[in-house]
């Protein structure tokens, strides 16, 4: 080590002076204490909150089954006693072991698979044994172990899990009344708050974190009922399932995901707010499922293009790009092209609100519905149904689709090439039967369909909200448009049986 570096030390170490005015160095002020520098409202210490809370979160361990198909190679070996799976610690001391045998890990001999562990955190919300989590920390497990604070392990039992929230809720037999940790209003919390953080991060145990609330309703893109919590406390891998508190000790969130180049903790961690998380966890427990309140309306976002094309003077509320005849919506009478503002009386001013309010309103009530209809407002009345559980099924993207083989007529507008739907483009580009317009055939790539991700095998279903069976159809409703004073014009379009509105500009042209 460098003599510069032991200098550097020396130096920042070394008690400060000052000359005074006689030019004798004299000792430098003393530092203000540390409360007169923190903010006028901030706790001097989270101690209190800490020691009344660490009892009421639990750490979670999983056993999933072992992968089939024989040994694997490069396995990690027997478990390190001291160590739970998935800490660093445990990796270091192993390669640390293996260089003392002399047993690179690449040559060590290979082992059939062995269960794989997972750590997560949860909390204890009621003093009976139910523990809440993330349900991505107990997804698939065979075997799933609960850890109190006081080192205390104990078999768990899944309750129920909701994959939409990405909640569980978990239930462990105990002699004695545990500690709960009670239900705080995450909708009383203001950006800025103080918010600390308990879990099980990198398995190293009990950890306390603090910070403040970055941001509200975040959209992460993990699920139709994204509205989380931004927070700069420390979240890392392992503090999933476990509680945001605020200052009162009440749990306000469920920390679920970080935003991390790195996988560590850089300032950005997300948690379920208990507004929503409170309502799911009490169906959870009481019944082992959630019932969500159905529309049956696919909806989109109106951006500014899509408002200027339907005329709005700002984009808000929810486009309903198709509607199930059979729905609560199409009996309620719920048009296709329709833009929602107001349900049950909550504002809609983003396409992301909708599922939430519809899915948290009581299956059965009948509900005022206020929309905008070629510019109009309207109120209707919808009688909520009930989401059913669907079956993913997976689909053919026509962004592979073949380029057809077949000779047809086409006509080029707004730099599309377009032809009318025949036998031979339905089966060149799997189109259902049941979808009608006009097929594109091929999509510029510096044009402005391909910035907005137009592809081949895509169907043009409509153009200014009016049906379109031919090119010209279409070339017709742009020229209407252009006339109008427009500078886009709202296409509907199918893929895959999917619909979505796109806002295409309408380019000058010459002849």
């Amino acid at each position: 080590m460098s003599v510069g570096f032991f200098a550097a030390i020396l130096a920042f170490s070394a008690p400060a002076f000052a000359q005074d005015a006689g030019g004798a160095a004299a000792p430098a002020p003393a530092a203000p204490p540390l409360a007169s520098v923190l903010p006028p409202n901030a706790p001097p210490t989270f101690a209190d909150l800490a020691e009344k809370q660490l009892d009421a979160v639990v750490f979670i361990s999983t056993t999933q089954a072992p992968p089939q198909g024989g040994p694997q190679a490069g396995p990690r070996g027997p478990e390190l006693p001291g160590f739970p799976p998935g800490s660093p610690f445990e990796e270091f001391f192993r390669e640390f072991r293996d260089r003392q045998r002399g047993q690179p890990q690449q040559q060590q001999q290979q082992q059939a698979p062995r269960p794989t562990a997972a750590l997560g955190s949860g909390f204890i919300i009621d003093p009976a044994g139910f523990v809440v989590t993330n349900s991505h920390v107990v997804s698939e497990a065979a075997e799933i172990s609960v850890t109190m604070h006081d080192g205390t392990k104990l078999p768990a039992k899944l309750v129920g899990v909701d994959g939409p929230t990405d909640l569980a809720v978990l239930k462990v037999d105990t002699k004695k009344p545990l500690v709960s940790a009670p239900w705080g209003d995450s909708e009383a919390l203001r950006v800025g708050d103080w918010v600390v953080a308990i879990g099980n991060p990198f398995g190293l145990g009990g950890s306390v974190t603090a910070g403040i609330l970055s941001a509200r309703q975040r959209d992460i893109q993990q699920g139709p009922y994204d509205d989380y919590l931004q927070t700069d406390a420390s979240i890392n891998r392992g503090n999933s399932g476990g509680p945001l508190y605020n200052l009162n000790g009440e749990v306000i969130g469920i920390n679920t995901a970080i935003y991390s180049p790195t996988g560590g903790s850089v300032g950005i961690g997300f948690a379920i707010p208990s507004s929503v998380a409170r309502p799911v966890i009490e169906q959870l427990r009481d019944h082992g499922q959630v019932r969500r309140g159905w529309l049956g309306v696919q909806v989109q976002s109106v951006t500014p293009d899509i408002a200027e094309s339907l005329g709005m003077q700002e984009p808000a509320g929810a486009l309903v790009t198709s509607v199930s005849p059979e729905g609560p919506a199409g009996k309620g009478g719920v048009r296709q092209g329709d833009v929602i503002t107001r349900f049950n009386g909550e504002s809609i001013e983003q396409m992301r609100e909708l599922p939430r309010v519809v899915a948290t309103t009581k299956i059965g009530s009948a509900v005022p519905l206020e929309l905008l209809r070629e510019g109009k407002a309207e109120t209707l009345t919808v009688t909520v149904g009930e989401l059913e559980p669907q079956e993913q099924v997976a689909l053919s993207g026509a962004s592979g689709a073949p380029r057809p083989e077949t000779t047809v007529d086409t006509k080029q507008v707004l730099g599309l090439t377009l032809s009318q739907l025949t036998p031979g483009l339905r089966d060149s580009f799997s189109i259902n039967p049941d979808v009608e317009g006009v097929v594109v055939t091929e999509v510029g790539d510096a044009s402005a369909a391909s910035e907005r991700g137009i592809e081949a095998g895509d169907v043009i279903v409509e153009a200014g909200q009016e049906p379109v069976k031919t090119p010209e159809d279409l070339n017709r409703l742009v020229d209407d448009a252009r006339s109008q004073g427009r500078k886009t014009v709202l296409m509907l379009l199918s893929r895959d049986g999917d619909l979505r509105y796109v806002p295409m500009p309408i380019e000058d042209r010459k002849g």
